[in-house]
């Protein structure tokens, strides 16, 4: 794992806010800005994002296409018998969504047999697969593509990111709105080749550090709409990630 040279830090590039390319085609987002500051904070020289999707970020971890994934995942135990993780960097909640005008649908008893949009490799995938009774699951690569055929009517839910949808359904004037409770406040975490404590422990180190100092509340209120992650993480056990995995698909996400 490197810790000196440039930082290769794997992302979608298609999950605004959280990591999107801007107009002129560089990543941005809250990601992307914890990424720079921990690259900073371990003494790397540098950072290259590398876009891939979250089916395909394990894989590349072990095949050393990228150093550390910071994209939003969640720790599951088949995740960690590949991979090992940081101490969460942030906290997020799923919520369902549908196009504007469905009153059919208020929750998750209302799925069953619907055709539910989620993007691929995610935990959310994995629960209508396994969790929704004769749900059509349809996969993409992101959440912008699921939200954005789920505004067109080619689905009848998704299950995305309360933050995500509700900021692309702003930027991008999709009629899409979320419907019931949030599932569950779940907290992110980065990935990495496993069996690298140094690294992880550098990692750690930089993320306590951003949160003691104000660099992740200055960075979530500038993405998140003002939300202050520091305070959303502070009395969070570092392995509170690993806690709440426990194998509960209906309260874990991406």
């Amino acid at each position: 794992m490197r810790t000196a040279g440039v930082l290769r830090v794997a992302l979608t590039q298609a999950n605004p806010p959280w990591n999107f390319l801007d107009s002129g085609n560089r990543p941005v987002g809250y990601d992307v800005d914890v990424a720079h500051e921990v690259a900073r904070r371990i003494g790397a020289g540098g950072v290259r994002f590398i876009g891939t999707d979250f089916a395909n970020f394990v894989g590349g971890i072990r095949a050393d296409r990228f150093d550390i994934v910071i994209a939003g995942q969640t720790i599951t135990a088949k995740r960690r018998g590949e991979v090992d993780f940081s101490r969460p960097y942030a906290v997020n909640g799923v919520a369902i969504f549908v196009r504007k005008g469905n009153t059919g649908i208020g929750g998750l008893k209302d799925l069953p047999g619907k055709r539910v949009a989620v993007s691929e490799g995610t935990v959310q995938a994995e629960f209508a697969r396994t969790r929704i009774r004769n749900a059509k699951v349809k996969t993409y690569r992101n959440a912008t593509l699921v939200l954005t055929d789920l505004s067109w009517g080619r689905a009848d839910a998704a299950l995305v990111s309360r933050l995500q949808g509700t900021y692309l359904a702003a930027k991008k004037g999709l009629a899409i709105t979320p419907v019931g409770p949030i599932w569950h406040n779940y907290p992110l975490s980065m990935s990495f080749r496993k069996g690298s404590p140094a690294f992880k422990r550098a990692v750690d180190s930089a993320i306590n550090d951003m949160v003691g100092d104000g660099t992740l509340s200055a960075i979530s209120r500038r993405w998140l709409n003002g939300l202050d992650m520091a305070a959303e993480l502070r009395g969070m056990s570092p392995n509170a990630a690993i806690r709440q995995s426990g194998g509960r698909l209906e309260r874990s996400a991406v």
